[in-house]
């Protein structure tokens, strides 16, 4: 048992040893990463411009300070970057009542979808159903494992917005068959579009 205590001794200090110059950068950044944490957390109940405006002065402040390493530099302007990209969904949580303020319950629905998706099918991937009607399937799954619905409550109550949700999947189904027929016959396909391509212009030079 000592001797197995030591090995470990030894490896972690081989690690530590050989990572010692990289420590200072992950201090450094674990301190903004934990600032930003600290905002978006947002204990003082503050409104969505109030966050908006203390994260936006966090940000500015990370552009402008010097850093020690360019590796950290890299990291904050990473940062930076995924967080413009988030920008504009980040603070509506904190005004809108009930709203999450992270996507994880999100990602822990899917998953539950995509388990008993496996379980019901076999696959380990998604199946072409789910992904082109998931919108419908997913929300099914989950909810009737929750209580069972009656037959009147199945039946839709606003046509226009069913429709409207019809006429996507309706799409989302013609998308997948065009690829389809691309795979199975890419210049039989090619040429089929190129001679729809060409009645539209002639339609369009007609006209």
């Amino acid at each position: 048992m000592l001797c197995e205590l030591e090995r470990m001794q030894c490896f972690l200090t081989k690690g530590l040893t050989q990572t010692a110059a990289l420590w200072l950068d992950v201090k450094l950044g674990y301190a903004w990463i934990h600032r930003a944490a600290h905002i978006l957390t947002n204990d003082d109940k503050q409104a969505a411009t109030e966050v908006c405006q203390t994260y936006e002065d966090l940000l500015a402040e990370m552009k402008q300070v010097p850093t020690s390493s360019e590796a950290l530099a890299t990291m904050l302007s990473t940062f930076r970057k995924v967080t413009a990209s988030y920008w504009p969904g980040l603070f509506h949580c904190y005004d809108i009542p009930d709203l999450p303020c992270t996507n994880n319950e999100l990602e822990q629905y899917l998953g539950s979808a995509r388990y008993h998706e496996r379980r019901a099918t076999g696959r380990k991937q998604a199946s072409p159903g789910l992904v082109v009607r998931g919108a419908v399937r997913i929300v099914a799954s989950v909810a009737s494992r929750l209580r069972a619905f009656s037959g009147p409550e199945l039946c839709p109550t606003d046509f226009t917005q069913w429709r409207t949700l019809r006429s996507e999947l309706n799409y989302g189904h013609e998308a997948r068959r065009m690829q389809y027929r691309f795979r199975q016959s890419p210049e039989k396909y090619l040429v089929t579009l190129e001679e729809k391509l060409i009645k539209k212009k002639n339609a369009l030079d007609a006209y």
